[in-house]
């Protein structure tokens, strides 16, 4: 190898030789790794772009654009492109932040007027042109003086400016055909240039408050979607619609589940009777299920007082999620007040409505001195929480302020660990094949320690937690990946994921190790030895929350609930009036089943009865008439597949009943 030249390494073990100041796109290509569509690089585990200069003994490895890591790019280069289309149709806006996000990207902007969808289909237009003209995409670094000096215009830019500790900040340049260039700043990757981006679209726009915060200016911010292909984004945009159709909220009125009253306030639901029942479903089969695997029921209050979220760390840690504390009367104006255990008003005390259960396990399992014999002692509540969400991040049920989690934590010894989140691992595949997710988690991840100024505990309690979870993986058999950095504040996890009928991965089940609670309540059991130990602390939840869980079911089954979960499992149909005491006799008969039957009696004809029982998705529909009246027999509409008729209503009224106990989810 000459002076001139430089090694490089690729991620399946090969070798080459390139020219010094050689790009890492140049060494992919060196390589034989430049196949198909790569938008970056991963130089020594860092994602750099195409153009960054290599290193000798560097490795390399290609970031393809189908990639999860390439859309990122992508969509990140997309956002740029859209911000300078704005800037160039309307140059008194000022820009503020565009991060690629799940399936697309947006841009904050601060402008007059709010954007209309003329508006958007101006800026797409411009998007088009920046693409067309091939646009390169130039990273320089400055220092913090000249990038104030660049940015002196753009109070949004000024200020992340401030807020950044680098004293060189880097910023990309589109550089456009005459030689100018609009500069964002950005610490990249992006794509060499604008004319590599192949497929996008703008979607909608939405009020967004700068950095969150509802005392900041409300901006505008415009997403939009970026994927490799004409045909992903097609495919992704039908799947868009089919979401829409399956809409939990749109669904939740059709179906009379439930509702969001505005008077009850953002973020809050009411359930109907019908929902009710599909809930009370989800409820009996979590209770009866926990009990079954030695789980011990607890139940506790709606509030606590500051002291107990002090100790517990959560207004350390969590207060933004935290509704404000109730504050009770000091001798002045309150706004509200709380009666003591002994009837009298506590003075000078906040109580604060629950985000979490975990501190009043905690308070369960110290009530009295414990045994190793009693470990593991595994509580489990469907407690109601509350948490303050963002009015701009509400999403029905799936994004709530107020839900019931199937929550359990278990108290354990060091060597009980591994033993313990295996079994729940395997409870949480149990249950996702009862509610129709039969292939199981559709990804596992292992989320490790964030940054130790964002964490609680001791080196050692983290590396043996990771361990223990790493263990656990190992032995559960299933394929996992590392998230790195993204563990609770005390403690590392495990996450599982399930995909739905369309194609939507949804987070559900998490398993957190905590050494950080027993330590700030103290928590020991007595040992074999006579002497007091820590016990370590699982957090576990399985559905997630119930709310959110049945969200996720609604849009997966599409309303059509499998039978065992059904609001109603079978709807009686006679054909006219004379006909109805039998129809009575045949609900009575499935009725004594356990089975939900109900009667149409109502003055609709055949034909509007069977359609509005096939659009509130009821698995079953019986017709009974003058020949079914004489065989004590129905006709069997069922909602997938054939019709049946001349059915014995005992026979019937079995195979429904052996149906909704297999919990079957076809």
């Amino acid at each position: 190898m000459s002076e001139q030249q430089v090694s490089v390494k690729g991620q399946d073990g090969g070798q080459a030789e390139v020219a010094a100041g050689a790009t890492a796109g140049e060494a992919l290509r060196a390589l034989g790794l430049f196949r198909g569509q790569v938008l970056a690089a991963r130089v020594d585990g860092q994602t750099r772009d195409l153009a960054t200069t290599i290193a000798d003994g560097a490795r390399i490895e290609a970031v393809p654009a189908d990639s999860e890591e390439g859309r990122q790019i992508l969509r990140h280069s997309v956002a740029h492109i859209m911000a300078q289309a704005v800037t160039d149709l309307y140059p008194e806006a000022k820009f503020a932040i565009g991060p690629p996000i799940d399936n697309g990207f947006y841009y904050d902007f601060d402008v007059a007027e709010p954007f209309t969808p003329t508006d958007l289909e101006r800026i797409e237009d411009r998007m088009r042109a920046i693409v067309r003209e091939d646009q390169a995409f130039q990273r320089r670094e400055l220092p913090r003086d000249e990038a104030l000096e660049l940015f002196a215009d753009q109070p949004y830019k000024v200020e992340i400016i401030h807020s950044v500790e680098d004293q060189v900040i880097s910023v990309y340049d589109n550089v456009r055909p005459d030689g100018t260039v609009w500069p964002d700043l950005c610490r990249g990757p992006h794509l060499p240039t604008t004319k590599w981006v192949p497929a996008f679209t703008l979607q909608r726009v939405a009020g967004a408050y700068w950095r969150g915060d509802e005392r900041r200016p409300m901006l505008q911010r415009i997403y939009g979607t970026a994927w490799e292909s004409r045909k992903a984004l097609k495919a992704h945009l039908r799947q868009l619609d089919e979401a829409r159709e399956r809409d939990h909220r749109k669904l939740g009125r059709e179906l009379d589940l439930l509702s969001f009253p505005e008077e009850l306030g953002a973020g809050l639901a009411v359930w109907h009777p019908n929902g009710a029942i599909v809930r009370k479903q989800m409820e009996d089969y979590a209770r009866a299920e926990h009990l079954r695997r030695g789980y011990e029921p607890v139940y506790s209050p709606h509030i606590g007082r500051s002291q107990l979220w002090e100790t517990s760390g959560h207004l350390d840690f969590y207060a933004d999620g935290m509704y404000p504390p109730m504050e009770l009367d000091t001798g002045g104006e309150s706004r509200g007040s709380v009666r003591g255990s002994e009837g009298g008003a506590q003075r000078g005390t906040d109580y604060y409505p629950k985000p979490m259960n975990c501190p009043f396990h905690v308070l369960v399992y110290r009530s009295r001195t414990r045994s190793y014999r009693e470990l593991p002692l595994r509580l489990f509540e469907l407690g109601t929480v509350y948490r303050y969400e963002r009015s701009g991040v509400l999403h029905g049920l799936l994004r709530a302020r107020g839900f019931t989690q199937d929550d359990s934590h278990i108290f354990c010894t060091a060597e009980q660990i591994v033993d313990e989140c295996v079994d729940v691992l395997e409870f949480a595949v149990d249950l996702f094949r009862d509610f129709g997710f039969a292939e199981g988690p559709s990804r596992v991840a292992l989320s490790t320690r964030p940054s130790k100024a964002a964490t609680v505990g001791t080196d050692e309690g983290w590396i043996h937690a990771e361990a223990a979870l790493t263990e656990t993986l190992e032995r559960s058999g299933l394929d996992y990946v590392v998230d790195a950095g993204e563990g609770a504040f005390y403690g590392p996890k495990i996450d599982l994921q399930v995909t739905d009928a369309i194609g939507r991965a949804w987070q559900l089940t998490t398993v957190q190790v905590d050494f950080n609670l027993p330590e700030r309540f103290g928590l020991a059991y007595v040992g074999p030895d006579g002497a007091e130990h820590r016990p370590y602390m699982i957090h576990r939840v399985l559905f997630g929350s119930l709310d959110r869980f049945f969200a996720i079911l609604l849009e997966h089954f599409a309303g059509a609930f499998p039978t065992w979960l059904a609001p109603v499992h079978a709807v009686v149909v006679p054909i006219s009036d004379r006909h109805h005491a039998y129809g009575d006799q045949v609900v009575a008969e499935l009725v004594a089943q356990d089975l939900r039957a109900t009667l149409d009696d109502s003055d609709d004809t055949m034909g509007a009865k069977i359609r509005k029982h096939q659009l509130a998705k009821v698995p079953y529909q019986l017709i009974v008439g003058d020949a079914e009246a004489a065989a004590r027999t129905v006709a069997v509409r069922p909602r997938q597949g054939d019709q049946r008729k001349d059915v014995p209503v005992a026979e019937l009224a079995a195979e429904l009943a052996a149906e909704v106990a297999g919990r079957r989810s076809l």
